[in-house]
């Protein structure tokens, strides 16, 4: 099986007999004053094209090369302590407020004092 140049690589199953009858047919239909022109333009696409496709790969090769800042570990936790209590002596519980007086009734006129 003969070998196929890289540059016709998409095209498996073409032989040369079929890439003498194509560009007959392109130099009928364009011309050949166009020829060049049309062989400029596709040279500078697929120019463009490898260099758009060896950015990425680039790009990919960078990203894959790119070690991230290791993390550091977590702090363990300290067991919760709690604070002291305060160092002030008890107070004495305070004294028992004296009994309120008996209500005065204010509606009733104030009685005669006894003779």
């Amino acid at each position: 099986m003969p070998t196929v140049p890289p540059v016709f690589a998409f095209l498996p199953d073409v032989g040369g007999g079929e890439m003498v009858v194509v560009l007959l047919i392109v130099l009928m239909l364009f011309g050949g004053d166009k020829m060049p022109q049309l062989a400029k333009g596709l040279g500078k696409s697929i120019r463009e094209f490898k260099k758009a496709a060896s950015g990425v790969e680039q790009e990919f090769k960078k990203a894959l090369d790119e070690v991230p800042d290791p993390v550091p570990p977590p702090k363990p936790f300290a067991p919760y302590v709690p604070p002291p209590a305060p160092s002030v002596a008890p107070t004495p519980p305070a004294a028992t407020p004296p009994p309120p007086a008996a209500p005065v009734n204010r509606l009733e006129p104030p009685s005669a004092p006894p003779s």
